[in-house]
Formats: structure tokens, sequence, C-alpha cells
């Protein structure tokens, strides 16, 4: 190819590029814009859990992808558990997990646990069981001393859960 061909082809090719571009810009700048649909989601109310019980509150709240339970005792077989702190929070946390199955759920799904004790001074024997029966990474958790639970129970725990 001689050398005026290729600086015929050079410039010929420079020129395609140059209005190409021009007609790219030009559509765009006069193209309707771009639509995209909004995301759509189902919003939908909270679901109420549990069978309907002589108290006012439900066993526990699914609202998304989050469960929320009511606050669990010792109880078993509808009695409290006697043999102490350590026996009752293992019941608690027993009872917990039940519940956490019932609804799909699983321990490792717990984000928060609260815990009451009628007797700071059993914290450490509650930490105790609760450390045996929880698993690592473990959930956030407050800790409150109370007068008083319903039943006489010595601890009393809520959790929350999301999947």
């Amino acid at each position: 190819m001689s050398k005026n061909t290729q600086l015929l082809v050079k410039t010929l090719s420079q020129a395609l590029l140059i209005t190409a571009c021009s007609v790219g810009f030009t559509m765009a700048t006069n193209a309707a814009p771009l639509v995209i649909p909004a995301a759509t989601t189902a919003k939908s109310g909270p679901v109420f859990l549990g069978e309907s019980t002589d108290y006012p509150f439900s066993e526990a709240v699914r609202a998304g992808n989050t469960l929320y339970l009511s606050g669990q005792i010792g109880l078993k077989e509808g009695r409290l558990i006697k043999g102490g702190i350590k026996t009752e929070t293992k019941q608690t946390l027993d009872n917990i997990n039940a519940t956490l199955l019932k609804y799909g759920y699983q321990k490792s799904d717990i984000v928060k646990c609260m815990a009451m004790l009628t007797d700071m001074d059993d914290f450490d024997d509650f930490n105790s069981v609760y450390k045996a029966e929880m698993d690592k990474p473990y959930p956030t958790r407050s800790a409150f001393g109370v007068s008083e639970l319903a039943a006489g129970a010595s601890v009393e725990i809520e959790c929350m859960a999301i999947k």
C-alpha cells in the first residue's frame, strides 16, 4: 500500500470515528430518559404467633425476617422446674430453642437476648449455663436485676432472631 493510500485510509477512519461518535451523542441527548421501574416489595404486617392463652401476649411475632419471642421462664409441663438457677436457666433456654424451631428458626439466628434475674448473685451461675447452651458468636445481651418474675421464676430470657 502506498503512502498516499495509507494517508487516505487513516483520514477516512478518523472521519468515520468522529461521525459515529457525533451521531451517538446526538441520539443520547435526544433519547427519552431511561426509566428503571421501582422495586416492588410486598409489605406485610407482623404475624402474631402462638396459641391463644389466658395471658395477653403472643408467644412470638414475626415481622419480615425477624422473630420476636416473648420472655421465657423455666416452665416444664406447666410448672416451674426445681433445682436452682442453673436448672431453671437450662430449661428456659430449652423453651426458647423449642419456640425457635417451632417457627423455623434456630439458636444461631438469635441476635439479641435480654435476661432478667431476681438475684444478681446468681449471675455467674446463669452465665455458665448460658455460655454452654449458646453458640459463638454470642448474640448481644442485656442482663437486669429485677425484684420479681412471673410464677416465682428466678430468670426470664427474651430473644430476637433474624434469618
